[in-house]
Order: structure tokens, then C-alpha cells, then sequence
């Protein structure tokens, strides 16, 4: 696997008294998806800007990384010089390991991932591959955000979202996350002036019924098509699901520990060593 090296130094601002910051940007969508291309913009305008997304989609991807396959990554040619592109064969989370260990040779400032094309709110974080990034990216010890806007269709319009971005990306930059936290973040399908404000939220409690649409190709063979109904079974008033239902951008800060403390108690009374 070749791979042109860059340098990953951060250079001075205009005023001299600040350096930017170096942001890697991802997605799960695809290197030429229009929300990556709309979040590399509103970077730019912030820091020092590395991208290293998947050649092709990968949605619902998970937390999935390649084993058994090669990958390969190729410098693409951009008409903006401070920024540096590559494309990925790999998962989101093979982009993230590869752009820390062979291409920028340090962990940058902040990871960013997305736009992400449609919802990754309540329980389809554990699907999202564009999550799934950012999640990496915090197992790595670097402050990492996902954007996502409930909006499923290829012509999009992220040009109503971009100031929240904006907002969004320096308050992280500025305050730092918690160890082991990164940021969920969704935004409603509205026109920037609908948008009633951020709220912070819990991930709502919420899941897919799933079913299969059973078909049988001319060979008489049968195949499956996923299908499904999201049903939300949560009415609390803080989460990411009512805020994204009543026009505001929902944040809910997630973290990669998947234990249960609030149980290790309970499983402490079982007889399991006798």
C-alpha cells in the first residue's frame, strides 16, 4: 500500500497569535457524497483540513474493519491546496485507523464524520458507519463529533445546516470532551431560520420491526429485501427523537464503553463461584 505522506503541521493564522487546528474529515457515504463535500467546507474555514472517506458507500457499516481483504488508499487531486484528500477501500473505521497510522503519522485535533445522509438519531448509531468513525476516532484519544441530517436523498440541502456545524465544531474545539466521549449529532429537515436551537439529549429509546420481503429470483431461488417500521416507544421530552420532532438539532454525547455499571451490583449476589 503506497501512499504520498503529508505534512500534518499546523500553520499560523492570519493573526499570528493562533494556530489551526488539523481536522480529519470522514463519512460512511462516500468521498463524493454532497455532505462530506458541504462538511470539508466549513472546516476549511476553521482548521487544516485532512480527508480520508470510503471510494464508495458504506452505510451501516457499524463498527465493521477489514481483515480479509487488502486496502487501498489514493491521493485525489483537489482544487483547494490546503486541503488533502484520499479515498479508501476500506470501512469508516479502516479510514480512521489508516489516516492516524499512514498518512498523518499523529492523531490531528479533531475528527469529524459526516454529513451523514439521513438520521443516525436513537438506536441507529449502533448501525451508522458515519458514528461508527467518530467512535473510533475517540477510542483513539481524539475529540471526534458526527453529523448526520434527517434527510435521506442524495441533493440534500446542507447549506441550511453549515453555521450549526460551525457552532457546534469550535465549542468542541474550545471546551475539549470528556475522555471517552464523542458527540451524536442530528439535524432536523428545515430551513436554517425553522431551526429552533441545539438542545443536549439522551438517545431515545427507540428501535426498527424489522421484517424481510420475501422474493424468488427467475431461477426460483428465494432472496430477501430488509424492511422495516422505526417505532419510537420513548415520550420523554429530552431526547434525541422529540427534539429532532419538535425542529431542534439534537447533540447526545455517546460513549464507547458499552458496560452496564448500574448492574454490576446486582450481578455481584449471583452464586456463580460455588
Amino acid at each position: 500500500m503506497k501512499t504520498n505522506v503529508i505534512s500534518p503541521d499546523s500553520t499560523e493564522e492570519s493573526s499570528g497569535n493562533t494556530t489551526k487546528p488539523l481536522i480529519l474529515v470522514t463519512n460512511d457515504d462516500g468521498i463524493l457524497a454532497p455532505g462530506i463535500r458541504a462538511l470539508i467546507s466549513v472546516m476549511a474555514e476553521i482548521g487544516n483540513v485532512v480527508v480520508v472517506a470510503p471510494d464508495k458507500p458504506q452505510s451501516a457499516m457499524g463498527h465493521a474493519i477489514t481483515i480479509n481483504d487488502t486496502l487501498y488508499i489514493n491521493k485525489i487531486s483537489v482544487e483547494n491546496a490546503a486541503i488533502s484528500e484520499y479515498s479508501c477501500s476500506g470501512t469508516p473505521v479502516d479510514c480512521v485507523k489508516l489516516a492516524v497510522n499512514e498518512i498523518l503519522h499523529k492523531k490531528p485535533d479533531l475528527c469529524v464524520s459526516g454529513v451523514n445522509h439521513g438520521s443516525n438519531s436513537s438506536i441507529n448509531v449502533i448501525y451508522s458507519g458515519t458514528m461508527s468513525a467518530a467512535v473510533e476516532a475517540g477510542i483513539e484519544g481524539i475529540p471526534a463529533i458526527g453529523f448526520s441530517l434527517c434527510d435521506s436523498d442524495w441533493n440534500a440541502d446542507f447549506e441550511t445546516i453549515k453555521s450549526f456545524i460551525r457552532i457546534i465544531t469550535l465549542q468542541v474545539l474550545e471546551n475539549g470532551l470528556s475522555e471517552g466521549v464523542v458527540l451524536n449529532v442530528n439535524f432536523p429537515k428545515l430551513k436554517e431560520k425553522e431551526i429552533k436551537g441545539i438542545k443536549i439529549c439522551r438517545q431515545a429509546k427507540a428501535m426498527w420491526m424489522e421484517k424481510f420481503d420475501k422474493r424468488k429470483t427467475p431461477q426460483g431461488k428465494d432472496y430477501y429485501w430488509l424492511t422495516g417500521e422505526f417505532v419510537n416507544q420513548d415520550k420523554g421530552e429530552d431526547t434525541d427523537e422529540w427534539a429532532l420532532e419538535h425542529g431542534y438539532i439534537s447533540v447526545v454525547p455517546v460513549q464507547f464503553d458499552l458496560t452496564a455499571h448500574h448492574t454490576i451490583q446486582h450481578l455481584n449476589t449471583w452464586n456463580l463461584n460455588e
